[in-house]
């Protein structure tokens, strides 16, 4: 059935705008940020058609209720421009602890001036060094060579006879915290600090506590857990990479009506014990003994028992301790099975019914002593077990010991698993769909995207894709979730990263990764393979294969180092990024250039990562330097638009050359006469042509080529990573959009539908993570939750669903509205939230009449495209009173009307 479309009535011209969602360094009321000059956006709230910002005034105050002349410390005026977002304070330079208050005011496109918006906050961290006075203290235990009973730190102080005007804690750790103060937990924060290239950066968080403190006495508790700090790391695992001594931070500062401040730090003073938590570790579960709860360790008043000691003091890291950029891990939605089966007597396997990313929560009325066994896994094996052998060393376990009170609740506090199944072995009753609730875990992002259509397996694979991007966004881009590695991999990140900005806000998300990739990068310039960089950590390691090339510099992944900045101020328009790494690309452009041979890269690590034409294992036929030239050559493009962005001539002028000579070395030697490619595979086509690095005749011999070997697979792919993103947005380029619908809707090996012909609901490593013919893939890899694959997400967005933004645009302030119907797609309906607002793509197909619904957010303009068989087939269905809308297009090509609209919602009925 085609959607319903509805149209959103004019408003009246007369009416007024508002302006909402202020963002401070794209997040909404920040505190404890380092920059001195954040960088300020807002979004326009206006019904009416063509409703645009004409010009707009910001006040920023010491104060949220009076902006009175005398109070203002930046007053813009007003300011004669359409720009609403990345727009510098240009207020006094922020000092540590110091609150600035700020609203916006606009004027329309009509030159009437709206309400002041509600006014917004941002909140400096501690910028200086000297700002901590406390000192980093733990428990003396070295947890080096096997998992130890996890820290217990209190400290209990008492607050002056003044009213409290507020209290900030700033927090951090080596290793994993969980903070409270009176009993009360003081975030829902997972696995914080997070995690980081803890060598040169350690992030702090920082907490309003002032709704947490007692009139008089009080109690602040802290529990240490091993996390990436030091528990297991990579494979195969060892511990302690980065320490092996867990150790806390933390300093709550209270300030009182008076104006006078007291400090509670972290010192000596500190008592520390061990309690329940007696073993934890990302990749082995927590181990958890109810029998030595201590009731009440965090509150006031406590009566300590000779286990607790002095706190140890540490000597402070090296590294940087700088305020956390980017949201951390929550438990976001609550699952419980769909069936349990009975595997003996006190054996049993819940199936959630769904691949996820997280832990469960356990109720259970047990005896003391009693020892309940959670173990997770990804699928089952055909006897009706757990598939556990992709695990590789991954115990991935939880054990609770029951206290024998009533009514006893478990869920683990530092470790999280990557499974649709567990089995829970140690019950005396049988259990039921309350004994284990699954809770989804990942880092907090808002979900700006949707895409339907009238394809049941279509929208399973979209399904699959967010939940591929859900269970792998936590804390930085993983790889997967449940095995032995669960590490940021460069070259998944960078090849789903448009994709990404769809579904959700990953804005500062990345801006967190990024930070870490930077601190990756080695002196000459080679960005890491995987941030955090656990292989430098790791030298004796031998990986699968044997190269010198391997930990940096690899192309298709360390390329994430231009790539992602790239993309994030694309999809949200905060250059941040790009303004504060530019020497760090800049350097990875030397680097290409230095240690190419006449500008042809050298053979790296992987190629075309798990190609179905490798020509051995886990590689690709696509020769890896070719890979790397065409990559070299794409970096190279994008740092002519940023150059071009700060306007850096002497940059745009070398980078313009080097480009141009890349491609030229490319034909040379990668491109015969007649426009085949060496290597002659897929990948290699798609490169060619999507990077522009071949000349009208060979880009013409070489799309001929391509679509021969897509046919001679029978209209499979034959792509590993690399190819995928590339695949239907290059044949859709070229016009051969039913070709790209017909990969795409294959449902037999290999291709995107073959997995969800099979049951699955996240995205796999592999396109024969599992066949029917042969089973499980390669256990040694293979995982079933892997969300690189899922980079055919952009194609949804944009060419099925229809919604993009021209090339030059940035922060979709001018969208390209092309739906591209086919594949037997009867109707699909998309939306996006874009930095300037709510963008909607709403398509049906009904014999020869294709209808089509489009909304276009307040202050962005869009390039409409209407299919049609020709421009007097057209007919313009929006309210007759818009009379600067004409009903014919402004221009006809492609088979296409090609309207350009402002702001509204808008309505169309054409003839195919």
């Amino acid at each position: 059935m085609s959607p319903k479309f509805k149209n959103t009535p004019e408003a009246s011209r007369n009416s007024a705008p508002s302006v909402t969602n202020l963002r401070v360094n794209l997040r909404e009321n920040p505190i404890g940020i380092c920059a001195r000059k954040p960088r300020l956006s807002w979004r326009q709230v206006d019904k009416r058609y063509g409703a645009a910002q004409m010009a707009y005034r910001i006040q920023a105050a010491t104060s949220p209720h009076n902006f009175a002349q005398q109070d203002l410390l930046w007053d813009t005026g007003r300011i004669d421009t359409d720009v609403s977002l990345d727009i510098a304070y240009d207020g006094p330079l922020l000092s540590s602890r110091e609150r600035v208050y700020w609203r916006v005011a606009i004027w329309d496109a009509w030159g009437k001036l709206s309400k002041w918006s509600k006014t917004a906050f941002f909140e400096a961290g501690l910028l200086e060094p000297s700002d901590w006075q406390a000192k980093w203290i733990g428990r003396l235990d070295k947890g080096d060579k096997g998992s130890v009973p996890s820290p217990y730190l209190r400290k209990e102080f008492s607050l002056r006879d003044e009213p409290v005007r507020s209290a900030r804690l700033y927090v951090t750790a080596r290793g994993l915290f969980e903070a409270s103060i009176n009993g009360a937990k003081v975030s829902e924060d997972r696995f914080a600090p997070g995690w980081t290239e803890y060598r040169k950066t350690i992030p702090y968080l920082t907490y309003d506590v002032s709704k947490l403190l007692n009139k008089n006495v009080n109690a602040i508790g802290v529990v240490l857990g091993d996390g990436w700090y030091r528990g297991n790391l990579f494979f195969p695992p060892t511990r302690a990479n980065y320490g092996d001594q867990l150790s806390l931070l933390c300093q709550l500062e209270i300030d009182y009506a008076d104006g006078k401040r007291q400090v509670v730090k972290s010192d000596e003073e500190w008592a520390s014990s061990t309690g329940p938590i007696r073993a934890s570790d990302i990749y082995d579960g927590e181990s958890y003994d109810a029998r030595k709860e201590m009731p009440g360790w965090n509150k006031p008043d406590f009566r300590s028992s000779s286990s607790w000691k002095a706190a140890h003091t540490f000597p402070p890291p090296n590294a940087d301790i700088l305020p956390r950029n980017g949201p951390l891990t929550r438990s976001q939605e609550n699952l419980k099975a769909i069936s349990i089966t009975a595997h003996s007597r006190d054996r049993y396997i819940f199936d959630f019914g769904q691949n996820m990313t997280g832990a469960v929560e356990l109720k259970i009325n047990g005896e003391a002593g009693q020892k309940i066994i959670l173990r997770f896994a990804e699928m089952l094996k055909s006897d009706g077990t757990l598939y556990l052998d992709n695990l590789r060393s991954a115990k991935a376990t939880d054990q609770y010991i029951c206290s024998g009170e009533a009514d006893e609740t478990y869920f683990p506090t530092f470790t999280y698993h990557g499974f649709r199944y567990v089995q829970i072995s140690g019950l005396k009753t049988k259990p039921t769909k309350n004994t284990l609730t699954a809770h989804v875990l990942h880092c907090d992002m808002e979900r700006t995207g949707n895409f339907e259509c009238s394809n049941p397996q279509l929208n399973q694979l979209q399904s699959n894709i967010q939940w591929g991007q859900k269970g792998n966004f936590l804390e930085l881009p993983t790889d997967c979730p449940q095995r032995d590695e669960r590490l940021g991999w460069t070259g998944d990140a960078q090849v789903f990263i448009p994709t990404a900005t769809f579904n959700y806000d990953v804005s500062s998300f990345f801006v967190q990764w990024i930070q870490t990739l930077n601190d990756g990068q080695t002196g000459d310039g080679a960005y890491p393979d995987i941030a955090p960089d656990v292989f430098s950590l790791r030298r004796d390691l031998k990986f699968a294969i044997d190269t010198n090339s391997h930990r940096h510099g690899n192309a298709g992944w360390a390329d994430a180092g231009i790539i992602c900045p790239w993309e994030i101020y694309r999809a949200y328009g905060d250059a941040t990024l790009l303004e504060g790494y530019y020497s760090h690309m800049v350097s990875w452009i030397d680097y290409q250039e230095g240690t190419s041979n006449g500008l042809i890269r050298p053979a790296t690590a992987y190629g075309d990562w798990l190609a179905v034409d490798a020509i051995r294992p886990d590689w690709s036929s696509t020769p890896c330097e070719l890979v790397g030239t065409a990559y070299f050559a794409r970096t190279t493009d994008i740092m002519i638009r940023i150059a071009n962005l700060f306007g850096y001539e002497e940059d745009i002028e070398r980078f313009t050359k080097l480009r141009n000579d890349i491609r030229i070395a490319f034909r040379k030697e990668f491109v015969s006469p007649n426009g085949l490619l060496v290597g002659d595979s897929q990948t290699a086509y798609l490169l060619a042509l999507a990077f522009d690095l071949l000349e009208s005749p060979q880009r013409e011999r070489s799309l001929k080529r391509l679509v021969q070997l897509i046919e001679r697979r029978e209209n499979h792919l034959s792509t590993g990573f690399l190819g995928p993103p590339l695949l239907c947005p290059v044949l859709s380029r070229y016009g051969l959009h039913d070709l790209a619908y017909r990969i795409l809707l294959q449902t037999s090996y290999p291709g995107w539908l073959y997995p969800i012909e099979n049951g699955a609901t996240t995205m796999w490593e592999r396109w024969n993570s599992w066949t029917k013919d042969s089973g499980f893939g390669d256990d040694g890899m293979n995982s079933f939750n892997h969300y690189a694959y899922g980079a055919i997400g952009e194609w949804l967005y944009r060419a099925v669903g229809g919604i993009d933004q021209t090339s030059k645009s940035i922060g979709y302030k001018k969208l390209l509205i092309r739906p591209q119907a086919g594949g037997g797609l009867q109707w699909a309906k998309t939306s996006l939230q874009t930095p300037q607002g709510l963008a909607r793509c709403e398509w049906s197909i009904e014999g020869t009449t294709f209808e089509l619904l489009v909304e276009i957010p307040p202050n962005a303009i869009a390039e409409v495209h209407v299919p049609a068989r020709n421009s007097d087939s057209i007919e313009f269905l929006s309210e007759p009173t818009w009379e600067r809308i004409h009903t014919k297009p402004y221009t006809y090509g492609q088979q296409a009307g090609i309207y350009t609209l402002p702001a509204g919602v808008f309505r169309f009925r054409s003839q195919r």
